[in-house]
Parts: C-alpha cells; sequence; structure tokens
C-alpha cells in the first residue's frame, strides 16, 4: 500500500507539472522532438506542382494519368524514462533527495509527451532493472509512472546504466526518445550509450547536490559511500581536505560532460539546490535551434 506522504508527493508533482508543461515546454517539445519517418495515406491524382518523385508509377501505368503518394510525417513518439533508483540518488541535503527532483522532471516531460498524445514509458535501475512500466497514453497511465518511480522501495545498491540500456533494446523494438535520469555514479558506460545513442534520441539529465561537489567546514566527520562500498572519516575542518574534495568532484564531473561529449549525447545538468525551470527552458531553445 501506497504511504499518504507519497500520495501527497504525487498530487503535488502533477499538479505543478502540469501546468509547467503546459505553460512553458509543450510548443518546444513539439517542435523539438518529432516523429521519425514518413507514413503513408493515400494515391490521388497528380497536380502541377507536386514532386515528381513522389508519382506512383504503378498506379500511373493502370490508370493511365499520373497519380503520386502522399505521406504525412509519423508524429506520435514514445518517450522511455531510464530512472537510476540507486542508494545515491536516495540522498539531498536541501529541500529534497535527488530521487524526487528526477521524479518531477520525469513528469514535467511526461506531461508535455501526454498533452502530444505520445507513449510514456518506464524503465527503474539499479544494477538491476528493477521496474518496467510499458509505454502507453493517457494521464492515468502518467500517474502510474509517477507513483512507481517514488514509491519503489529498491533492492539493489548500486548503479548499472550499462544493463538498463540492454534491457531498453529488449523491450522496446522501435526508436524512441529516452531520457536517461540520473547522478551517475557508474563507470564504463561509453560504448554502451554509443550503441544506444545510434538508435535512439538519447538524452542525458544529469542530477547532483550541492554536497556532491563540495563538503562544509563540520569538523570530524564520517563519510559513507555513495552506494554503500564503505565507510572512512574526514577531517572537514581541513582546508585542504575539503579542496582536495572539491577538486576530485570537479573533475569526476567534467569527466561526466567530456563523456556526453564524446557520444554526441544532449544534456541537462540539474541540482537540487536549483529551480530546474530554467534550466530546461534553457535546453530546449538550444536544441530547437540547432535542429
Amino acid at each position: 500500500m501506497i504511504s499518504a506522504d507519497i500520495l501527497k508527493k504525487i498530487k503535488r508533482i502533477q499538479i505543478t507539472t502540469s501546468k509547467m508543461a503546459t505553460d512553458l515546454f509543450s510548443g518546444e517539445y513539439k517542435s523539438v522532438f518529432k516523429g521519425r519517418g514518413l507514413e503513408f495515406v493515400e494515391v490521388r491524382e497528380y497536380l502541377p506542382g507536386d514532386e515528381v518523385r513522389s508519382i506512383d508509377w504503378n498506379v500511373t501505368a493502370r490508370m493511365g494519368r499520373p497519380f503520386i503518394k502522399k505521406f504525412i510525417e509519423e508524429r506520435q513518439l514514445t518517450i522511455m524514462f531510464l530512472l537510476d533508483l540507486s542508494r545515491s540518488t536516495s540522498f539531498g541535503t536541501v529541500s529534497r533527495l535527488k530521487r524526487d527532483l528526477a521524479t518531477e522532471v520525469c513528469a514535467v516531460l511526461a506531461a508535455a509527451a501526454t498533452s502530444n498524445n505520445d507513449r510514456v514509458g518506464l524503465i527503474g535501475f539499479t544494477d538491476g532493472v528493477e521496474v518496467f512500466i510499458t509505454p502507453r497514453k493517457g494521464k492515468a497511465h502518467v500517474f502510474k509512472v509517477i507513483r512507481e518511480a517514488l514509491s519503489h522501495t529498491p533492492r539493489g545498491s548500486g548503479t548499472d546504466i550499462a544493463k538498463a540500456l540492454r534491457y531498453l533494446d529488449r523491450v522496446v523494438t522501435k526508436s524512441c526518445v529516452v531520457f536517461l535520469v540520473s547522478d551517475f555514479y557508474t563507470r564504463d558506460i561509453k560504448q554502451a550509450l554509443s550503441i544506444a545513442g545510434k538508435r535512439h534520441d538519447l538524452v542525458a539529465v544529469h542530477i547532483s547536490d550541492p554536497r556532491d561537489m563540495e563538503i562544509p567546514d563540520a569538523g570530524v566527520i564520517e563519510l559513507e559511500s555513495a552506494e554503500g562500498r564503505g565507510k572512512i572519516w574526514l577531517d572537514s575542518s581541513d582546508r585542504e581536505v575539503r579542496e582536495r574534495y572539491r577538486r576530485e568532484a570537479e573533475a569526476r564531473m567534467e569527466a561526466v560532460k567530456r563523456l556526453f561529449y564524446s557520444v554526441g549525447m544532449d544534456a541537462m545538468f540539474l541540482r537540487t539546490d536549483m529551480p530546474y525551470e530554467k534550466t530546461m527552458i534553457s535546453f530546449f531553445a538550444k536544441r530547437k535551434m540547432r535542429k
């Protein structure tokens, strides 16, 4: 049974993100994420100005006058959210956990997709795939996606993005738009991203918390690995210790950015201590210009 707290969160997210998707993103979404391929509609008589390459020569020969094939863009899309549920996403030092922010962002994008009559699905993963929701349409289905994203209790603690991408290829047979939402505490995923990017429109949504990048002066503190691989004691009052932590965090972030760039992957970088609306609007605007 879902707790009253989770239901309250779902309701708040639905109200907030539905309005946001309508006001800010629905137009950009439609222009940025377009259908792939053309769908045959009918054959009609050739009219002056029609492209000669559209002529259906079989029908033309049969009827004794030129006919052309008419196509429309296949508008309907499938949107898949690959949502990181690992232990490191159940962390937050400001107003919310990384997982809460990740779910809210998915809800905004799902609401925009629903307003365009697109299908939405979810793969929730840790070091294994734990949740799969088949892509479908409708607001009730989006509610189900949000509910699972918030309420699922993960069995695993680590992160295996490559395994999640391989699972995606098995369960979704056609090309789709994939939002990979994670803090990317993982290794050796370049090949998996490159392979998935050749088939799907792959977008990274990187979620972080301020303490991922720096630690405060709080004396001797115990730090636990983001995904349960051990603990260490740290003297955070030592400026050099804090500076070394910051440098290593910045190097890790730069490595992630280089990874996305090397595989030609679009990315959004969101933080739990900052509003995400402007970042998302900027992402859509830049992608629209490039398209």
